[in-house]
């Protein structure tokens, strides 16, 4: 069988891959379950991902990776190696890989990813930073010498940048992304109503009634877990107006962030901001009233890309073509050897 160049868009909550010949092939949980008894992987993905609370004490569902770096090295291995071998089969040659990572990434983080894809069977690694996979996901032309502002909000991280001309101009990262937002809702409840809920549940809660500006206070949802004090299930209506007051404050947090990335941004490269808007990719840019917050605050046009979940997985897909004719936003795994 012949070999094909692959694109992966690592991230913490989700693993996306593309084929050069197929697009978008691989869309799955970032998580592993294990085996703590036979150190043996028991499923990975999906699979892995409905196991989540309902496992024996001896296997574990875990997220390998964590703010979008590797957390556990020999799980995420496993888990590339698995996803690499559904979406190829028994390839002949080994494939070259394009790895997506965040922009703030350090030399080390980056080292990791790329051992970690090497071991797993690449045979050549590339990285490319998240905003410029999202911008030619997005259908942006980054060779053009005019300013955009990339908003992607992963489960991880959130990245901020302003791209021009083939390369990242000016980036800032946070670590305040869509896991975050799940994470507070957990919080809420359980100092609150002293309501114990999973982190799907909150998931859920998230996407029916999860808002963060102008909330509609007749849009509820029943949530369900159980109760600390009772040791009991129980069941609690929430609606978005109450979940609003809970999100903002992170939600004002990534409007904070774009701020001061326009503050150090240069005065020409603004004004192309200003005419083109911000462009926002990731699971996170759905979050209800999010678009719409920062563009009140910010006073610049706003737009949430089509399919912002998979608009990082297609540009990864895509940078094989650019490969040659730029280098800016990719790091050659040969760097780190």
């Amino acid at each position: 069988m012949a070999s094909f160049d692959i694109g992966i868009d690592l991230g913490t909550t989700k693993i996306m891959i593309c084929r050069s010949d197929k697009g978008v092939v691989l869309n799955e949980p970032s998580i592993v379950a294990y085996n703590k008894k036979t150190e043996e992987v028991v499923a990975v993905g999906k699979k892995a991902y409905d196991m989540l609370g309902k496992t024996p004490e001896y296997i574990v569902a875990e997220k390998p990776l964590k703010d979008g770096v590797i957390s556990n090295h020999k799980l995420t291995e496993l888990m590339i190696k698995e996803f690499i071998k559904q979406v190829c089969g028994h390839f002949v040659i080994k494939p070259r890989i394009v790895i997506c990572i965040p922009s703030v990434t350090t030399d080390v983080e980056r080292r990791a990813v790329v051992e970690t894809a090497l071991a797993a069977g690449a045979r050549k690694v590339y990285l490319i930073e998240e905003p410029i996979a999202a911008a030619l996901g997005a259908g942006i032309d980054i060779l053009e010498p005019k300013g955009n502002l990339l908003v992607d909000i992963g489960g991880g991280t959130t990245d901020v940048a302003v791209i021009s001309m083939n390369g990242i101009v000016l980036s800032q990262s946070l670590k305040i992304a869509g896991n975050s937002f799940d994470e507070e809702i957990i919080r809420f409840f359980l100092n609150r109503y002293k309501l114990s809920i999973g982190q799907r549940m909150a998931e859920n809660v998230k996407k029916q009634v999860g808002c963060v500006y102008q909330p509609d206070a007749s849009n509820t949802c029943t949530v369900k877990g159980r109760n600390l004090l009772t040791v009991y299930p129980q069941a609690i209506q929430v609606d978005e107006a109450t979940l609003c007051e809970v999100l903002r404050p992170l939600a004002d947090k990534i409007v904070e962030k774009i701020k001061q990335v326009l503050e150090q941004t240069p005065p020409e490269l603004v004004g192309d901001i200003y005419t083109s808007g911000i462009h926002m990719t990731g699971g996170g840019s759905l979050i209800k009233g999010l678009s719409d917050l920062i563009r009140d605050e910010i006073k610049i046009p706003v737009e949430v890309v089509e399919d912002p979940i998979g608009a990082v997985s297609r540009g990864t897909g895509l940078s094989f073509k650019y490969l040659d004719s730029f280098q800016e936003g990719f790091t050659d795994a040969d760097t780190y050897h």
